[in-house]
């Protein structure tokens, strides 16, 4: 009865003890579950889709703008202007203006890591996750900060936005005009019906008033508009517009949630609740 007793009393210790193991791994999975769901939760939505929206619009501008650029020299250049004197202040420009963008491309990375780093900082999720809001008040300074140069910067894309539609705009109205030669070329044998359509670079400052010939007409603008140098032009413009819409577009869905996430900050700070 002694050993039978002894027995009973080794076996009970070893069944608590697997007891004891499967609770010990269920809690495991459990908190292993609840970090997960609590991770996920705390990724700031907004600023990471506007962060790679920011990365995405500034690549398409600074890329295809840079060979836009490059390739504008070479379509006025050689049809625009004969004297390479008449060039010098806008092949100027294109050389430090691809300089800039080698700068607004290194400015952005840099500045998208910062506002999202900022935005995991000031998000209520990340927040809740602690138990309690941890915000001090260097942080809410940094905050405004970040809003204020963000505004700054909204609006100087806004102008960047604006300025990208002006080559945009002139080769449009170059193929416009170039359809318009090419349909009285077929209606009207006689080239004194369509030499008087010109496009005049000079008028939208790509030229001085006094570069000659600075501007193309009749037949020789509808042949330009049937190079390859003005398609790629053309095209790469196009993109330029539209990477400087979505980097916009970017900025401002960074101010929303940032602009959120502060006044939720200073409400709480009122309050007390750091």
């Amino acid at each position: 009865g002694s050993n039978w007793g002894l027995r009973v009393l080794l076996r009970d210790p070893e069944r608590q003890l697997v007891g004891v193991e499967l609770r010990t791994s269920g809690t495991k999975a459990l908190c292993c579950y609840d970090c997960c769901i609590r991770c996920i939760g705390a990724v700031p939505y907004p600023s990471l889709v506007a962060t790679l929206l920011c990365y995405a619009g500034v690549a398409l501008f600074c890329g295809c703008g840079h060979e836009a650029l490059a390739q504008t020299e070479v379509l006025v250049e050689t049809y625009f202007a004969r004297d390479p004197q008449d060039f010098d202040v806008m092949a100027s420009f294109i050389k430090y203006f691809q300089f800039v963008i080698y700068g607004l491309a290194s400015f952005f990375f840099l500045y998208g890591i910062l506002l999202l780093a900022e935005g995991f900082y000031t998000t209520s999720a990340v927040k809740q996750t602690f138990g309690e809001f941890r915000s001090t008040q260097c942080g809410r300074c940094l905050s405004l900060t970040f809003i204020i140069v963000t505004y700054i910067l909204a609006f100087i894309w806004l102008a960047v936005f604006a300025f990208s539609a002006i080559p945009v705009f002139f080769l449009f109205n170059m193929e416009h005009t170039c359809h318009s030669i090419n349909i009285l070329a077929e209606s009207t044998p006689s080239i004194n019906q369509h030499s008087w359509i010109c496009m005049d670079a000079r008028q939208y400052g790509l030229l001085p008033w006094d570069a000659m010939p600075g501007k193309s007409c009749g037949m020789t603008l509808a042949s330009i508009c049937k190079t390859s140098e003005f398609h790629t032009t053309y095209d790469l413009y196009i993109a330029t517009f539209a990477g400087a819409g979505v980097t916009l577009l970017a900025l401002i869905l960074y101010l929303i949630p940032t602009t959120y996430n502060y006044a939720v900050l200073r409400f709480l700070g009122r309050k007390g609740i750091r």
